[in-house]
């Protein structure tokens, strides 16, 4: 195991491990992640949601759960990288207050800094639309479609330091059918994201040390 992970303790249903789910746009990945905690005791809680703007509607999924959600917009600094890391300060300030364990990207369109990524690496998870390492980027469905896949899928993982090239986690396939549109592909890898994200999140806060152990192993 690469010595600069931390993984989250292994947590149970009296004692569940304490999430933040970090969120840019409507917040479908969320709204899944939110129903699958409501049904049945969980090994995880949802304690935080933030997202990189006020006015994400994905903010309003956590409000109606009861959540505490807030928007972090970038600060008006002029430097670029000044302000970045003034952003993820800002952000780490809040995950620190409300005691977060693991983080959740569901759907967060900015990549963080190497700075931010060694605060909490092992505690750090995303989910990518392609089979990873095929497709990763911004545009998985245009370049699978592309490449002709006939394959497509998601990919739960661990964040690093590169982009989409943690330690995979847990994977599902989706057919890519003749004729698809790009739109076609990502509803349906969609679905396979909102089945698989909450259950791998759940058995993470279980027993994290499987996934490093499968890997590794």
């Amino acid at each position: 195991m690469d010595g600069s992970f931390t993984l989250p303790r292994d947590a149970s249903t009296s004692d569940p491990l304490r999430i933040a789910v970090l969120i840019s746009g409507g917040g479908s990945g969320l709204a899944s992640i939110l129903s699958y905690e409501s049904f049945g005791s969980r090994f995880f809680r949802t304690v935080l949601v933030l997202a990189d703007s006020n006015e994400a509607g994905g903010l309003g999924h956590a409000r109606k759960a009861g959540i505490d959600s807030i928007g972090i917009p970038l600060p008006e600094i002029g430097n670029k990288k000044e302000q970045r890391l003034k952003h993820e300060e800002l952000i780490h300030e809040q995950l620190e207050k409300y005691n977060t364990e693991l983080i959740i990207l569901a759907g967060y369109m900015r990549i963080f800094t190497p700075v931010f990524v060694s605060k909490w690496k092992g505690r750090l998870i995303n989910i990518h639309p392609s089979l990873l390492p095929k497709y990763p980027g911004a545009h998985a469905h245009r370049d699978a479609l592309a490449d002709g896949a006939v394959i497509s899928g998601c990919t739960v993982h661990f964040v690093d330091e590169g982009v989409d090239t943690g330690r995979i986690i847990a994977q599902s396939e989706v057919p890519v059918l003749t004729g698809d549109s790009i739109g076609d592909l990502q509803e349906r890898v969609k679905v396979a994201e909102h089945a698989l994200y909450p259950r791998t999140i759940d058995a993470i806060a279980e027993n994290p040390s499987l996934f490093i152990d499968r890997q590794d192993g």
